[in-house]
């Protein structure tokens, strides 16, 4: 936010989940987590690949419907009727295209939620001007183990800032309203925890919704357990990072199963937000090569290890700061 205030009340966080389901639904990427904060926010999106054959009609104008009213869709149903009676086959695409060029496109999303919010926020506090005090910063998470580790960094947030005990007990993350029901929120996880087999013919999660957020809580509290430290000068106990109790992580830890093996949550890392790409070594070695001309001759390879966390996944930028 524009000075870091916190200005975002429950209101504001409220408008802000129901925009970006919005916008998601309408430029089809999949928020996998989030968590609106009072002064910024994290999201982890999935952004298909646009399909060839385009959207049919039936879809095409339902996401329009999402956005715009029903005497503007109609109308835009004309023209696309008129141009298929004339044959012309370019005009339909040309009249589509002024839409679907905002889908399946990150930054599209971004830009267009962040608007549509400072809009509606402006509007409500007789404001003007930017919301936002920068772009939007993003890295490239590889599927599997990295973005459940990204998913349960996103969650913890308000725990790691002392706002809540316990990250149900905050409304605006994904992991609070996957445990309230929402399809979305529960869809999300289950993405990200899920692990694909192939039955009769199609790909299904191996394992049920119930098995997937067993899984994922383990990871939130074992990953979130607080950290105490003796401090040198006093010699008194004091939290070194806030987080969910020792005694609850232990106990979620007995009930839920395995453990995450997750080191890298134990910190608070700079690489989720200005590391460009994580994964494993492979994964960073092929967005390396995609990139080359990003980089300087004297770049060899991609992969960086995370300084700070004994961890095996990687960055794709080497930040000497380390982890704080």
């Amino acid at each position: 936010m524009v000075d870091r205030q916190f200005v975002l009340k429950k209101k504001e966080k409220e408008q802000f989940v129901h925009l970006m389901r919005l916008y998601e639904a309408f430029c089809g990427v999949r928020v996998l987590a989030f968590c609106v904060m009072s002064n910024h926010f994290h999201l982890l999106v999935e952004v298909p690949q646009r399909p060839a054959e385009g959207l049919c009609d039936r879809v095409f104008f339902a996401r329009l419907s999402l956005l715009y009213s029903a005497l503007y869709v109609d109308e835009v149903r004309e023209q696309i009727r008129l141009r298929k009676k004339a044959k012309d086959w370019e005009g339909v695409d040309e009249v589509k295209e002024k839409y679907l060029y905002r889908m399946w496109d990150l930054s599209e999303f971004m830009k267009t939620l962040k608007q549509r919010f400072t809009q509606w926020f402006n509007t409500r506090h007789g404001r003007r001007g930017t919301l936002w005090e920068d772009r939007f910063k993003s890295v490239i998470v590889q599927d599997g183990y990295a973005a459940r580790v990204m998913a349960a960094y996103i969650d913890l947030n308000p725990v790691r800032a002392g706002i809540v005990k316990k990250p149900e007990e905050y409304r605006w993350c994904s992991y609070a309203e996957a445990l309230a029901g929402k399809d979305a929120a529960r869809q999300g996880i289950g993405r990200v925890m899920s692990e694909f087999q192939k039955l009769g013919g199609r790909w299904r999660p191996s394992r049920s919704w119930r098995q997937l957020i067993a899984s994922y809580r383990v990871i939130l509290f074992s990953d979130g357990k607080e950290q105490i430290r003796e401090n040198a000068l006093t010699h008194e106990v004091e939290v070194a990072r806030r987080g969910v109790s020792a005694v609850e992580a232990e106990e979620i830890q007995k009930s839920g199963g395995k453990l995450s093996g997750s080191e890298i949550l134990l910190h608070r890392v700079r690489h989720f937000v200005e590391g460009a790409a994580i994964g494993s070594e492979g994964f960073l070695e092929e967005v390396f090569l995609e990139a080359r001309s990003r980089f300087g001759i004297r770049r060899k390879s991609g992969a960086r290890k995370i300084r700070g966390c004994e961890t095996e996944l990687r960055a794709l930028r080497d930040l000497r700061g380390g982890v704080g």
